[in-house]
């Protein structure tokens, strides 16, 4: 639409800032995101990789998998090359997470070693030694802190991002190892001097003119959360916007891999309630991986790796069914199986590609991008400004454009009442569905944080170190291999609980589905009878039709971004209440240790209770009835502004644009019919 802005005349007036603002607010590059988890090994980089038809992208095999680096995948369609952008925490970030780490060595220095302990030794010896080698074992985090560790990375030190460009896909994957990977040896097995992942939050890799990521971005990520604020921080809002999440594991123990499904349960409700998850795909890998067989024949091995196909799927299905808690989320038509095998797809030994499977993950990428909501978008908007600008070079029907104000503003009084009545509606739900949580809450949250402070099988050594972290990371804790402790969902379980069901009937993350009931979606300035009646103002009520489509797809927007914070303000109002507490109990030093943090944090709950539980249900109501007020300012002033710009303002020499409007509508009806009869578009 530059073309369109650059012949708009220079003067200064109402018409004319109306419409550079519109051209100037038409968007493209809204990105559907697909996440993918998975344990080590489980066959992410080969499926990635064969998804999206680069063998060599993301190196797989011999080389451990780092558990904390993110790596996003997208098409580089500005260049020809294949580029990484890595970003690293701050200086700051990394100072504290190094006096946290040296800080806990300390204090477990003398408590003697069990399995969990030298786990998490393990762990952070591998995360200081990757950076530093063997110095940091006789350096304060002070001296860890000098400018000569980070010689080869001057970006960390600067703030600032590190760009990698290559010709290949291969080159550029020997180049990001050490900034995504954890092997302490080079791939030649010599010792490597210097592993820069421990100081990485994200790396996003960009691959040149690939169609299936024009509009998607693949990103893989660790399974859980992570020590480091900032990674943490932008895992959760990460996996929060995903809108279709690939759960990786091997097919022999797809059903019975407790780690993939524990993945699942604890990211459930931040992908759903929390999130914008509209799909999980269970994808269970290395499916030509088979025993040996009786018939060794290629038509023996390939029916017995179908038959171990459908197998796996019945079991994943029937596994999938028992989960209540993502039940919670997500409905059984959310959840989908595929087997898939990167090797038969590349090799094709036994299988036919479209028995490997990969070909229908490429399909659904590419249905994506045919469908991606912000192209139709801006061929809407585009067809609506045209349409305005030859509206309004006709100057002989000012008569009838009163009257068709008139009824405008009626139909948009009515609709907004109605909208006003459906939110009005949800409130009251919320509220009364809240006020049971709260008393569930303060009845049971004695006995949900005795189980919490007293886990059966964990000896009090142990958990006098867990306790420690808890409390000095304001109520999270992830021990290495272990379920990730919190505190705080413990506290607001009771809470969300009570408005799950509620929650996401309000917001439902399905593609079919719209919130509040769809009330929003069935706004409408009723323009196609009003088209029929006054033929001579048609071109502005098509723009104040595309106006309507582009208001309630903003609406739409800022509600999926919002319903997510509403979400989450219950367990975050429990945090804020509890980091006194939290505090306290940090401070604590000395034999008892252990009994004075866990009676410091019983002892505020249960003086607090009939405070902070209430709190957190007007928290979340509070927030609710701010987007509700958004809402509905936003459908009356933005459609009032859009029908005095286009049937109220004087006349006015404006360019003749009729052979770009009939283009235009061209594609515009193209797009909008195979919007009707291809894949649902993703929010």
């Amino acid at each position: 639409m530059r073309f369109v802005q650059q012949r708009l005349p220079n003067q200064d007036s109402n018409i004319n800032r109306f419409l550079r603002n519109k051209i100037s607010d038409l968007e493209t590059d809204k990105r559907v995101l697909v996440g993918v988890f998975g344990k080590t090994g489980a066959g992410k980089s080969s499926l990635i990789n064969a998804v999206i038809g680069e063998k060599n992208l993301l190196p797989s095999g011999s080389i451990s998998a780092c558990t904390s680096v993110m790596i996003k995948v997208e098409a580089n369609m500005k260049s020809p090359k294949y580029e990484a952008d890595i970003e690293f925490i701050t200086k700051e970030e990394w100072k504290d997470e190094l006096w946290s780490l040296l800080n806990f060595l300390g204090d477990n220095a003398d408590q003697g070693n069990d399995q969990d302990e030298e786990e998490d030794y393990r762990d952070i010896d591998e995360k200081l030694s990757a950076v530093y080698g063997e110095e940091w074992r006789s350096k304060s985090a002070e001296d860890l802190m000098d400018n000569k560790y980070f010689k080869e990375i001057p970006e960390f030190l600067q703030s600032k991002r590190k760009i990698l460009t290559c010709e290949s896909a291969k080159e550029l994957s020997a180049k990001c190892v050490k900034y995504t990977k954890s092997d302490s040896k080079d791939g030649d097995g010599k010792e490597r001097k210097r592993w820069y992942w421990p100081l990485v939050k994200c790396v996003t890799v960009r691959v040149p003119k690939n169609r299936l990521l024009q509009h998607v971005t693949i990103v893989d990520l660790p399974g859980t959360g992570d020590r480091n604020k900032s990674r943490d921080e932008m895992w959760k809002s990460v996996v929060g916007s995903c809108s279709i999440v690939w759960i990786v594991t091997e097919i022999n123990r797809a059903a019975a891999e407790k780690e993939t499904w524990e993945i699942l349960k604890s990211a459930s409700s931040i992908m759903g309630n929390g999130g914008e998850c509209q799909q999980i795909d269970f994808i269970c890998t290395k499916s030509d991986n088979i025993e040996d067989s009786d018939d060794s024949s290629a038509a023996g091995v390939r029916a017995l790796i179908l038959k171990k196909n459908m197998k796996a799927k019945e079991e994943v299905n029937k596994e999938f069914k028992k989960l209540n808690k993502v039940k919670k989320h997500f409905g059984d038509d959310c959840f989908k199986v595929f087997t898939v095998s990167s090797k038969e797809f590349f090799k094709k030994r036994h299988l036919e590609p479209d028995e490997t499977e990969i070909p229908k993950l490429q399909e659904f990428l590419q249905n994506l991008n045919d469908c991606h909501s912000e192209t139709f978008n801006y061929v809407s908007g585009a067809y609506g400004i045209l349409s305005l600008i030859q509206g309004a070079r006709h100057t002989e029907v000012a008569g009838k454009k009163n009257e068709v104000c008139t009824e405008l503003n009626e139909n948009k009084r009515r609709e907004c009442y109605e909208v006003q009545k459906s939110m009005n509606d949800t409130e009251i739900a919320f509220r009364k569905y809240l006020s049971k949580g709260v008393e569930n809450s303060k009845k049971t949250c004695q006995e949900k944080l005795e189980s919490n402070l007293n886990p059966k099988g964990v000896s009090g050594r142990g958990f006098h170190r867990i306790l420690k972290c808890v409390v000095r990371n304001h109520g999270t804790y992830k021990p290495k291999n272990k379920k990730q402790i919190n505190l705080n969902e413990t506290l607001a379980s009771c809470l969300t609980d009570s408005i799950d069901e509620e929650f996401r009937k309000t917001f439902p993350n399905e593609r079919k589905c719209k919130p509040f009931n769809g009330v929003i979606n069935k706004f409408s300035l009723d323009t196609k009878s009003l088209i029929e009646r006054f033929t001579d103002v048609k071109l502005q009520l098509i723009f104040l039709k595309t106006e309507e489509i582009k208001m309630k797809t903003k609406l739409n927007k800022e509600i999926r971004d919002r319903k997510k914070k509403i979400y989450n303000s219950l367990t975050e109002r429990i945090e804020k209440s509890m980091k006194e507490c939290y505090e306290k109990a940090a401070g604590f030093k000395g034999e008892d240790t252990l009994k004075n943090m866990k009676e410091t944090i019983m002892k505020h709950v249960l003086s607090s209770k009939d405070i902070m539980f209430e709190q957190a249900k007007e928290e979340m109501l509070s927030r609710l009835r701010d987007l509700m007020d958004y809402i509905l300012k936003t459908l009356e002033e933005t459609m009032q502004k859009s029908i005095e710009l286009s049937l109220k303002t004087d006349d006015y020499p404006l360019p003749d644009f009729e052979a770009e409007l009939e283009e235009v509508q061209k594609y515009y009806n193209d797009l909008k019919k195979r919007q009707e009869e291809e894949t649902p578009q993703i929010w």
